[in-house]
């Protein structure tokens, strides 16, 4: 499958692991390389404005999509490729997934979970069918990985997990992992999302 677009969820949170900073900043340029676009929530700051600058100093394209009552407390990366500014968060979460062909999740906290879960739930109701990644930084998402296995235990998930998302260790595996995906079978149901 050829990605031309990869949404990156991640926190926007600067006091965090150095490792994570710098694999944040690593993706981006891996991206930039492969000539592939990074469109991400649109903050200059945390772990979003280093998988941005690792892109742009790449000479990639960054897409930074936020949401107006957020552009100025996550002070937005207004030297992005293309900013937009939306008028809610919903928004920006359909425009992200309008605007990428496959998903990553780097470590983050409540607004990266939401973004995860969305995207995963999405699939699972067949809104769209691009791949979906956990970026597994220094076993960060350990933890919501035995959730995972105590929901499907429990019978509240239904079917493989696999089948929904898919997990990497590295960031150098995000692309590779994408593009070894099945094209998407089904059109987005972006009206429905």
């Amino acid at each position: 499958m050829e990605i031309q677009a990869l949404c990156v969820y991640c926190g926007s949170a600067s006091r965090v692991r150095e490792s994570h900073l710098r694999a944040a900043r690593e993706l981006g340029g891996l991206a930039a390389e492969a000539g592939v676009n990074i469109v991400y929530g649109g903050g200059k700051v945390g772990m979003m404005g280093a998988v941005a600058a690792g892109a742009q100093a790449a000479g990639g394209r960054v897409v930074g999509i936020i949401p107006q009552h957020l552009e100025d407390l996550e002070a937005g990366n207004r030297e992005a490729s293309e900013y937009l500014v939306v008028d809610s968060m919903h928004a920006r979460k359909q425009l992200m997934a309008e605007r990428s062909d496959a998903f990553c999740a780097l470590p983050g906290g409540f607004g990266t979970l939401d973004e995860t879960f969305e995207i995963i739930t999405w699939r699972q109701l067949k809104l769209h069918d691009k791949p979906v990644i956990l970026v597994n930084l220094d076993g960060y998402w350990d933890p919501l990985l035995r959730l995972v296995d105590h929901q499907v235990a429990e019978g509240y998930l239904r079917g493989d997990p696999a089948d929904l998302f898919l997990v990497v260790d590295r960031v150098d595996q995000v692309l590779e992992t994408a593009a070894r995906a099945p094209r998407p079978s089904l059109p987005d149901k972006i009206e429905r999302m």
